[in-house]
């Protein structure tokens, strides 16, 4: 299985999808939160932006796998980011 499938790898081009995905997902889970607090127009505008963003993602990993690895350590920071800072707030009045 050949991983590079044409492009060849770059490190630039790799920190920015692995800075974008930690982005994404931050917003992924900022968009769970608002969904679960029926925060309706910011729910779908964090989901408009998120998949813009994630147009990017695919598009760099189809031309060549390797950039899975920067995008799944993004993920992960950016899930991890939201969630800890939420978990140190106050929970909110109802």
């Amino acid at each position: 299985m050949n991983f590079a499938s044409g492009d060849e790898f770059s490190f630039g081009l790799a920190i920015i999808i692995l800075f974008a995905y930690v982005l994404i997902d931050g917003m992924y889970a900022f968009y769970t939160q608002s969904v679960v607090r029926g925060k309706a127009f910011v729910s779908a505008t964090t989901s408009a932006v998120m998949h813009f963003l994630i147009a990017f993602g695919v598009l760099n990993y189809v031309q060549n796998f390797w950039y899975i690895i920067p995008l799944a350590i993004g993920s992960w920071i950016g899930t991890y980011i939201v969630v800890r800072m939420d978990s140190k707030s106050p929970p909110p009045i109802e």
